[in-house]
């Protein structure tokens, strides 16, 4: 049996079945084994976990602790408390005909934010103007039809990581602040800071930056530097406003002080800070990288959940699970008729009731006609009873996003 115990609780003869930090970028440090030094509790802790799932089948008990089922259906009615409100944003276009335009954006967004680092990196004359058109470019393709961007998002690459998910933070970043109604000059830096967040990772060692293997803790030391290179660099480029600083420097900061590059805590966080924390976790935790295997969308909004508090602002994350969705685009759901669908674009009405694209029949095992189904159409009976894991079925829900 799997529990979550607070690392209060932890000792030595227990048995780790998952330290609970996906939140830890590049985080490659083995997850899983017997606890046989009180080092080990400590170092633990400085990293700032405060829940740990053991397993008592392998290792020591925890007689009152929540078992790994209870947590999840916690953060399951969490989640559905969180999304009982409408989505603030109202598509004004249709997805087809928003993906074409989304596609060359998405497209150009990558090649322009890999030249602007490359450019950085040669020490290069630096032009911002380019990316101050893109963010426009990007927040009115989100106003027009923010899931067709988050479509594209969904489709990726692990071995282009880094590129994709700058832009995919930018499109986060932009529905986030679209939702919550900020002023457009600083809706537009968040966007920038969000395209640029990562550029000091130009200045990371590539032995390091694409190491396929766990990282030492001299390693991670160097890596956690990118933060404050990112800051350093755009701080010092002529155009870019404060607020692009702000975000880009602080996406990592916690709010119990356990990030960085200043270990911030609470209210030294700005809000814009809380907010790019929060989209940098889901993006990272939701795709697949090198050394880590992606969750699903639903499985990543609850992780946000249970680290709300100690490490993610609680009322910000309730607030970006309303702006996403329930069953965020990419979500693969099982249907009252027992076929699956995955979601390719929300409902602005009820999140209850997206679009979905059915392709398979879990009660047959068997593929079927892929058919793009609007769940809150009048007369359409079908439902949606869960989110479920792909790898359950072993399907790829890219195939059926774009």
């Amino acid at each position: 049996m799997i529990k979550r115990i607070p690392i209060a609780a932890l000792k030595v003869g227990m048995y780790i079945s998952d330290l609970n930090n996906d939140w830890i970028p590049h985080n490659t440090q083995r997850k899983k084994g017997v606890i046989k030094r009180e080092e080990t509790i400590e170092k633990i802790r400085r990293m700032g976990v405060q829940y740990v799932y053991i397993d008592v089948e392998k290792g020591l008990d925890a007689q009152d602790a929540e078992t790994a089922q209870e947590v999840d259906q916690r953060n399951e009615q969490a989640l559905q408390n969180a999304g009982e409100q409408r989505p603030g944003i109202q598509h004004k276009v249709a997805l087809t005909e928003e993906i074409v335009i989304a596609q060359r954006i998405h497209s150009q967004a990558q090649g322009l934010v890999g030249s602007f680092m490359n450019n950085v990196k040669m020490g290069a004359a630096i032009d911002i103007a380019p990316i101050h058109q893109l963010a426009d470019e990007l927040q009115n393709s989100v106003l027009r039809n923010a899931n067709a961007l988050s479509c594209l998002g969904r489709i990726r690459e692990k071995d282009n990581y880094l590129l994709e998910h700058s832009v995919n933070l930018s499109v986060l970043m932009s529905l986030f602040g679209n939702y919550r109604n900020l002023p457009a000059d600083v809706l537009h830096q968040t966007v920038v800071g969000a395209l640029l967040h990562d550029l000091g990772k130009i200045l990371t060692p590539d032995d390091i930056l694409h190491k396929p293997g766990r990282l030492t803790a001299e390693e991670f030391e160097v890596m956690k530097l990118h933060a404050r290179h990112s800051r350093d660099i755009l701080a010092s480029t002529e155009g870019i406003g404060e607020i692009a600083v702000i975000t880009a420097a602080q996406h990592h900061e916690k709010l119990d002080g356990s990030g960085y590059p200043e270990g911030l805590k609470g209210e030294e966080i700005t809000e814009y800070g809380r907010m790019v924390a929060i989209t940098d976790v889901y993006d990272a935790i939701t795709s697949d990288r090198v050394y880590h295997k992606g969750m699903t969308p639903s499985q990543g909004l609850k992780k946000l959940l249970e680290w709300s508090g100690d490490h993610l602002d609680p009322e910000l994350v309730k607030q970006f699970i309303r702006c996403i969705g329930l069953y965020p685009v990419g979500s693969l759901v099982l249907l009252e008729s027992g076929r699956l669908g995955v979601v390719v674009e929300t409902n602005d009405q009820d999140q209850r009731l997206p679009v979905v694209r059915v392709m398979y029949h879990t009660r047959f095992r068997l593929p079927i006609t892929v058919e793009t189904i609007d769940l809150s159409r009048a007369g359409n009976q079908d439902r949606i009873v869960r989110a479920v894991d792909p790898e359950d079925y072993k399907l790829d829900v890219r195939k059926f996003l774009a």
